[in-house]
């Protein structure tokens, strides 16, 4: 019974989504506010953490689930059914409102604890705190000091705290992007990734390793959660790895760095994009061109890694079937088409992401009723599935985004936004390198256990203005911590994509996420890149953007040989220090030392001379 529950539950959330999406209150002719929407599916999502987690629980606490599952059904439903009334009744403060406000909040705390733990939860009763007593805190953290009532009524009411943004970002478009990747699971579009991968990687030297890095790439951008990527494909690359010859830590690293970069590959880009260009009020198609650059500068830097490795330890080709490309592509040609299908609405025909999603849904459910890939094909219980299966994988998220909008919330309605941005302001005058350090951190420490989304969203609202107050493009500041809030994943002590491959390739955990951070040690550096080099982030003309490009993935390589030490024969340290300054020198923005090309132009000529002596008298070998 528990079971059929949370099905429906869950399926309601989708559900509900493709026919805002649809615009079905507009076709009936219904007046219904975006806020009234979005109620109704926190309602929904709020009893499905409680339902969920009453499995397996004593008969006390799954009366208490239960409970709390239909009160959050009731509550938010009748916030939704009322809201046009409450709103006119805003400033009375009515104890009706008061009521709801409180049952609002207590349920949603309690769901984001039993959903995501004690870290989001913590940090929103810190500022719960301040709002309470911000009048009474030191300079030049000042508040406003807000009474209970108050307090209860805005963030369960106003469309700027708890029904904000995110949360709609979350339920109009995230949602519509989990269900299309969902449909293409179900389709076995993750073994046509993987096929391709292997098809186009297998042959070549440390192939297993490149055939995680291209298929986790492509699954990834669609997964929308690097543990997700990494429990799906990592089955079967990492053993393919270690029977290669890559170690149980090398094959788990190397799979929580693909996983977690399927996070920053467009188009995509596990739906941050489009939190982000909601944030910044831009056109999605912006993120894109933002985003391209550094995602291919992070996979580059770890194909070379891994290329390296394999040459200094002998690894060979993949043992695995070697299917021509074209043979892959003829079975699988139709998985491409949603894909066409979604850049070309969003991008030819401007219409929204949701529907652009919601056609690319349309087209794999008619693509693969109509063709089968290796004995994969959509039937309708596949079809149903689709449905829980988005409604579960989005519970979490959304729980997240909640919590996220009742810290902009609390921010917004004790002025601490203002007050953080102005004591972070402060410090990045006296050392702009200090705040982009501290940023890093924070940033690191709060994404810890959130999935990149949710820990977009609330970094944007916490760390994004203060960098911008510094004089930081928006743009830049936003992709950096999409990056550094992306890095937790594999950054320990709480590297969730690096413990979860782990537990596949049976290496010691702790030791999987310092490899992970080895190998992917680009996507710490990148960020502090494209800060000072707008370039980057194609925020430049495309003279300079190219320029750019070339000298860093030219640093990229000399770092990589000299943390690797091969370069077609293992290379003693002296030269490997050289390297690394090379490197150094190639990659630092031309801002920081403001002698134009003349250093990236000196560090490649180092690099070339000490790459050129080490490889005179060997074999030219094929990356």
């Amino acid at each position: 019974m528990t079971k059929k529950v949370i099905l429906a539950t869950a399926a309601g959330i989708p559900v509900l989504s493709i026919l805002w999406a649809l615009q079905l209150p507009l076709l009936l002719e219904l007046e219904v506010a975006r806020t009234q929407f979005l109620s109704v599916l926190l309602g929904l999502a709020t009893a499905l953490v409680f339902i969920n987690d009453s499995q397996e629980k004593s008969v006390f606490e799954k009366g208490f689930c239960f409970i709390a599952a239909l009160s959050s059904i009731a509550i938010f439903g009748w916030t939704g059914l009322e809201y046009q009334r409450f709103l006119l009744d805003f400033a009375y403060l009515t104890p009706e409102m008061q009521i709801l406000g409180a049952g609002a909040l207590f349920l949603t705390l309690e769901a984001i604890r039993r959903a995501t733990g004690w870290i989001l939860l913590s940090l929103i009763g810190v500022f719960v705190i301040y709002a309470l007593f911000g009048g009474e805190v030191p300079e030049p953290l000042t508040g406003v000091t807000i009474s209970v009532p108050e307090l209860l009524v805005y963030l369960a009411f106003d469309p700027n705290a708890i029904l904000g943004t995110p949360l709609s970002v979350v339920a109009t478009i995230v949602v519509m992007f989990i269900f299309f990747g969902k449909l293409l699971v179900q389709t076995g579009c993750g073994e046509f990734f993987i096929d391709l991968a292997m098809a186009v990687m297998g042959k070549r030297r440390g192939g297993a390793a490149k055939i995680a890095i291209v298929g986790s790439a492509l699954f990834g951008s669609i997964s929308g959660s690097a543990v997700s990527n990494v429990v799906t494909t990592g089955v079967m690359t990492i053993p393919l790895m270690r029977r290669s010859g890559y170690t149980a830590r090398q094959s788990g690293a190397i799979e929580a760095i693909a996983s977690t970069g399927g996070q920053l590959m467009p188009p995509i880009m596990g739906a941050a994009a489009f939190l982000m260009a909601q944030a910044l009020e831009i056109p999605y198609s912006e993120v894109v061109l933002a985003a391209l650059i550094p995602a291919v500068l992070y996979y580059i830097s770890v194909f070379i890694q891994v290329d390296l490795i394999a040459g200094r330890d002998d690894i060979a080709a993949a043992e695995t079937e070697h299917r021509p490309v074209l043979q892959v592509l003829k079975e699988g040609w139709h998985f491409l088409v949603p894909f066409f299908i979604l850049l070309f609405s969003m991008f030819k025909l401007n219409v929204s992401a949701e529907l652009a999603a919601l056609y690319g849904s349309v087209a794999i459910v008619v693509g693969g009723f109509l063709r089968s890939y290796r004995g994969h094909n959509l039937d309708l219980k596949g079809l149903l599935n689709s449905f829980p299966d988005t409604g579960k994988a989005v519970m979490e998220l959304t729980m997240i985004v909640a919590g996220a909008g009742l810290v902009i919330g609390l921010l917004n309605v004790s002025s601490g936004g203002f007050a953080l941005t102005l004591a972070l302001v402060q410090l990045g005058s006296s050392s702009l390198a200090i705040l982009l350090l501290v940023s890093a951190g924070v940033c690191i420490l709060l994404g810890m256990g959130m999935p990149t989304s949710g820990v977009y969203v609330l970094l944007a609202a916490l760390v994004a203005p203060s960098l911008i107050e510094t004089g930081i493009q928006p743009m830049a500041a936003h992709m950096f911590i999409l990056y550094f809030g992306m890095m937790s994943m594999i950054t320990p002590p709480i590297a969730l994509a690096a413990f979860s491959a782990a537990t596949i390739s049976g290496d010691r955990p702790m030791k999987t996420g310092i490899e992970a951070m080895r190998l992917g040690w680009v996507a710490y550096v990148v960020p502090m890149l494209f800060i000072f080099s707008p370039s980057l982030i194609m925020n430049d003309s495309p003279v300079n953007v190219a320029i750019a490009f070339v000298v860093t993935v030219i640093g990229i390589h000399f770092i990589s040989v000299a943390l690797v030490g091969y370069f077609y024969k293992k290379v003693s340290l002296s030269v490997r220090l050289g390297l690394l300054s090379a490197g150094i020198l190639a990659m630092l923005p031309e801002p920081i030392l403001q002698s134009g090309l003349i250093p990236a132009l000196v560090g490649i000529g180092i690099g070339a001379a000490l790459l050129f002596a080490v490889s005179r008298s060997q074999k030219t070998a094929v990356l």
